[in-house]
Parts: structure tokens; sequence; C-alpha cells
């Protein structure tokens, strides 16, 4: 690492697009020319600053508006990044309080809006590293939660589990990885250095560049959260059935469908995504029939076995791995993609053949797009109920509902690492 300014500039400028634009970080990130000139070390230290920052959001704030005359939403954007920044360094991320209170005033320094500025960022970064610490320490993490979020999981789940939630939110995610033969498991496991979940994911410490891992040339895994692998594994298929795949990208699904012997038709609106999907099955291996298709109007020539439909949603229980979703998403967008999904639902009834199966899930925490979704679903009169389980996942029993519908949280599996929250729901058509 050259002097840190580099990545830390990078990661306040990523800040700022991330709030303004409604980017992801690595979008964000990508987008800052700066970014891709520095070193692999210096990504990382911007990326790890810029996640810092939205994943420690509220409970920073805090803090800097002990020390600052009006709340540090009303300064200018590029003094809000500059301080922000600077502090979760100073709060969370143990950086030497020389380095991080420095680097933020030059780069205040470099800005004529933020110039005039340069002295109240030392004074209050100093006083940060002096008293934030106790400051923060008497803070909640469900601070780090925007207030429509809080009210929602405090109503769906209970106070208890919103705390649960809330501290599961706090910890860096570790790396999940999809065996594609599994009697491999345990080998490559070794290899990595992982541990073996109760569902077969395996799963590393940390998450690095996939590319220099052992097995990613041969295509032997895939990365893919173990919350995410949980509905094709409740399809119960059976080798040489036809499956789709509806909003297939990134295709980790896909690949799970194709592993398991099924002859997998992967669809998806996006042709950049599907790109992904055809560039992981070519190093795996695994064959599937691609479409870019809108899954609302596609229709494949005959009815199939099944259709696992992950349905476009305001994906908030993947915070722990994108926790600036949690400060772009808006509740109005719950509303909003309701209606993609009622129609991507009927849809995928039409594709399945009588007695077969539907998977709808969703990587949302949010109850309409969930439980309330699927009690609807549960009405049509084209489907019937295919209830999952408590036997059917280990460890898993306590996330089935008493509707037969599986919701995990990111507080599921704490003692593992815990998961993305999920919901899944699974039907059969009738005859």
């Amino acid at each position: 690492m050259s002097d840190g300014l580099d990545p830390r500039r990078v990661a306040a400028r990523a800040y700022s697009l991330v709030l303004k634009q409604h980017k992801t970080i690595e979008s964000a990130l990508h987008r800052d020319p700066g970014f891709a000139a520095m070193s692999d070390r210096d990504r990382g230290f911007a990326r790890a600053i810029v996640s810092t920052t939205f994943r420690r959001l509220g409970q920073t704030r805090l803090v800097l508006n002990k020390f600052l005359a009006r709340p540090i939403e009303e300064n200018a954007a590029p003094i809000q990044a500059i301080l922000l920044t600077g502090a979760a360094q100073l709060l969370w991320m143990g950086v030497p309080p020389h380095a991080a209170v420095s680097s933020a005033v030059s780069l205040a320094d470099e800005d004529d809006k933020s110039r005039r500025l340069k002295g109240l960022v030392n004074a209050v970064l100093r006083k940060v590293d002096r008293e934030g610490g106790a400051i923060a320490g008497a803070t909640a993490p469900q601070e780090n939660l925007p207030e429509w979020l809080v009210q929602s999981w405090r109503t769906a789940y209970g106070p208890g589990q919103l705390s649960k939630i809330a501290n599961a939110l706090l910890e860096t995610p570790p790396l999940d990885l999809t065996v594609k033969i599994p009697s491999e498991r345990e080998h490559w496991a070794a290899e990595l250095g992982a541990t073996i979940l109760p569902n077969g994911t395996l799963r590393r410490a940390s998450i690095t560049d996939l590319t220099t891992l052992p097995g990613f040339a041969e295509g032997a895994w895939w990365a893919q959260d173990a919350a995410a692998a949980l509905p094709a594994q409740l399809l119960r298929v059976k080798p040489g059935e036809t499956i789709v795949d509806l909003c297939a990208a990134p295709g980790g699904k896909t690949m799970q469908l194709a592993a398991m012997g099924a002859k997998v038709i992967a669809v998806d609106v996006s042709e950049q995504r599907m790109k992904r999907v055809s560039e992981n099955l070519q190093r795996t291996g695994l064959e599937a029939e691609l479409v870019v298709d809108d899954g609302r109007t596609w229709r494949p020539d005959n009815r199939v076995d099944a259709v696992l439909l992950d349905a476009p949603c305001t994906a908030t229980g993947t915070l722990r791995r994108h926790p600036e979703g949690a400060w772009i998403k808006r509740p109005e967008d719950v509303a909003k993609l309701q209606s993609l999904q009622f129609e991507l639902i009927k849809s995928a009834i039409r594709m399945i053949k009588p007695g077969g199966r539907l998977i709808v899930c969703t990587c949302s925490l949010q109850p309409q797009e969930g439980e309330a979704l699927a009690n609807t679903i549960s009405n049509y009169e084209s489907l019937a109920p295919f209830a999952i389980t408590r036997t059917e996942l280990t460890d898993l029993a306590e996330s089935v509902t008493k509707g037969g519908f599986m919701r995990v949280t990111p507080a599921v599996w704490r003692s593992h690492g815990g998961m993305d929250g999920f919901f899944i729901a699974r039907f059969s058509k009738r005859a």
C-alpha cells in the first residue's frame, strides 16, 4: 500500500455515488477510474472502508453528531463522505489514528467545496478518536438500519429476533461454495481450508479472489450463499427432469439443478447477466439451455416438470453482503415489485405440467415478499400445497413455518457464521 490516500479517496467517492445514484458498492467502485489503477491490496482496503461505512452507518452518524453543530446529514456531500469514512476507520477498523485523520484532512484539502472545512475534519475526527469509542459502545446495532426496516422486522419477527438479525448484519460474511460433485465435498473442504455446513455448502472464513483458489479452474465449485442453495435442494429433482430456472442469473441454482441431473432451461431478461451464467457453465462443464427473454411472456415448447422462481425483490435478506442495500431501498420499493412477482408466478404456473412442482423464493426479509406472497399463491385454484417438512434439511427445522414454508434469517446458524435471509415456498400443480 502506498500512503493510503488513493483507497481512502476512492472509498469516499464510492460512498457518495452509492447514495446519490443508488448504485451498489461494487458498481460504484468499478465506475471510479482510480479503483482499477490501484493494487489488489489497495482495492481491498477501499472496498473494506466503504463496506464498513455502510455496515455501521447509523452508529457512526450518532457518534459524529455528538461533535458537530448540525447533523452530519446536513453537511455537504464531500464532507459527509470524508467524515463518515474516516470515522468508520477509527471506530470499527482499527486503523492508526494518525493515518485516518491526516488522510481525511488531505482529502478535504483536495476539494474546493470542502477545503475551507479541513480544520473541522481534523478537529472532529480527533474527538472521534479520543471519545468516540465510548459513545459508539452505548449505541445499538439496530441503529444501523433505517426506521422503516426496524419497524417492519420488529412487527414480523418480534424485538428479540430483530436484535439478533441486527447483530448478525454487523458480521463480515464468509465465502460459501457449492461443490459440483457431492462425493468430493470432503476433498475440496480440505483443499480449500473450508468447513462443511449441514446442508453440504462449503464455507471459508473470509472472501478472497476466487480465481486463486484450488478447484476454480477445474470448475469443481461455484460461489453461492448457503441460503441461496436451499431452494434447489428443496425442489426434489429427479435426473432427466426438465426444469425452468426463472430469473436465473447469476446462475448458482442453474448449476445446482444441472449437477443434479436435470435438463435445465435458464431464463433471464438480462443479456449481460446471462453472459456470466454462460461463463460459469463453461467453467464447471455443466450444461443448460440459456434463454434471454422476459419470464412474464416467455413459454417453453412443452410444459416442464418444475419451475424454480427466484423472484425479483428488495433483497433485504442480503444486507450482510450488500450493507448499502439498507440505505438505497425504500418502503415503496416493496409495493412496486409485487406486481412483477405475481406476473412471474402466474407465468411460471402456465409452464408446469399437471403434477409438476413450483418453488417460489426471495432473498428478502420483508413479509410482503415472503409469507404474504406465499399465502396469496396458496389460494390459486391451480396449485396445491406441497409443504416443506421439518425433517428435509438438517439443522433447519426451526426455520419451517406452520404453513409449511421456510423462512431463514441472517440470525440462523450463527454458530456456523450465519447466512443470508431467504423465504422459500413450494407448491404442486393440480391435475
